[in-house]
């Protein structure tokens, strides 16, 4: 071995990794690259960063663009919201204040009308049925109209104001049913009597005397649900007040806002006297009387004639002593004893 290769190694053993890779790439001539002098004028050379902290501007508001406006015939319409206009209340049924009455029970015993206290006769039960037709016209209706019935006859003694009665007194027991029998046989006024009450101002002064309030004029009786009111004072014109734009008013005041009242009208025979066709524009159900033994057929058609401004006519057959199916009502508990 000679003496070079034994300098080299002990140099190798003098030297560090850096110290050799600065003898090999010179790393002390690093630094700064020289700006050339000759560059375009206005131009300068970017600033060399340091390690100084930069000061950063404040943010500028960011501007947004609106968006671009839509064809009118793309634009959704504008909502209206529609006003819900008040409800009315419903009007509340007038109260039925004339003078109290009593029923005589032994008149309607005496007349072969129905006696509420007494038993079930078949007397009742065949007004029962009748009431029944009545109630469903009227209910399946829903107009206070229909709620006025009209009981009349072709002629007279024909047993109108019997039925009349029996049905008013038979509609009374109804539950939550008010029953107003007013009497419109101005000529022969004959409920008051048949019951035994006292007659006093009713259906035609009331038409007659637009001050008069017709709720005054009707009065509640010992009978549950029953309401009378008097023919009241007949006059020459009584044809044309019940004609009268005053009729109406004075019915609707008796039946607007009660919807569980009715109003039974026993009326001159139609053959007889005007006032039956007169009412019947004001009523929705008319129950024509025909006596099995008496009415004839020319009678009966033509009655229904003249009530022919009512649209329901029912025919009512009164003092039918033979029944095709053999019904008898009101003898059953005494059959089965």
């Amino acid at each position: 071995m000679t003496e070079q290769t034994k300098i080299s190694r002990e140099a190798s053993k003098r030297n560090s990794l850096f110290e050799r890779a600065d003898a090999v790439f010179g790393l002390d001539n690093l630094g700064p690259v020289t700006v050339p002098k000759d560059l375009p004028a206005g131009k300068k050379p970017a600033p060399r960063p340091t390690d100084e902290p930069r000061v950063q501007s404040e943010p500028q508001p960011q501007v947004i663009a609106p968006a671009p406006r839509v064809p009118e015939a793309f634009e959704p319409a504008p909502v209206e919201v529609a006003e819900t206009a008040p409800q009315p209340k419903p009007k509340r049924a007038v109260m039925l204040c004339g003078p109290r009455m009593e029923i005589d029970r032994d008149l309607l015993d005496d007349a072969g009308l129905i006696v509420p206290e007494d038993p079930v006769t078949g007397l009742l039960e065949e007004f029962r049925i009748v009431k029944r037709e009545l109630l469903a016209d009227a209910r399946a209706s829903g107009d206070d109209a229909a709620r006025r019935i009209l009981v009349c006859s072709p002629h007279p003694g024909e047993g109108k104001t019997y039925c009349a009665t029996n049905l008013a007194i038979a509609l009374a027991a109804e539950r939550d049913i008010e029953v107003v029998l007013i009497d419109a046989d101005v000529i022969n006024p004959s409920v008051t009597r048949r019951l035994g009450v006292e007659a006093g101002e009713g259906l035609m002064d009331a038409l007659v005397d637009k001050t008069l309030k017709p709720e005054t004029l009707v009065s509640p009786t010992d009978i549950e649900g029953l309401f009378i009111m008097p023919a009241g004072t007949s006059t020459a014109r009584d044809a044309e007040h019940l004609t009268s734009a005053r009729t109406a008013q004075v019915l609707d005041r008796l039946t607007e806002g009660a919807p569980n009242r009715f109003i039974i009208f026993d009326t001159p025979p139609a053959l007889a006297a005007s006032p039956a066709a007169e009412l019947a524009a004001y009523v929705g159900q008319a129950l024509l009387v025909v006596r099995a033994d008496q009415t004839g057929r020319a009678a009966l058609d033509d009655a229904r004639q003249l009530l022919s401004a009512c649209p329901d006519i029912k025919l009512l057959l009164n003092a039918a002593q033979f029944s095709p199916s053999g019904r008898r009502f009101g003898d059953y508990g005494e059959r089965e004893q």
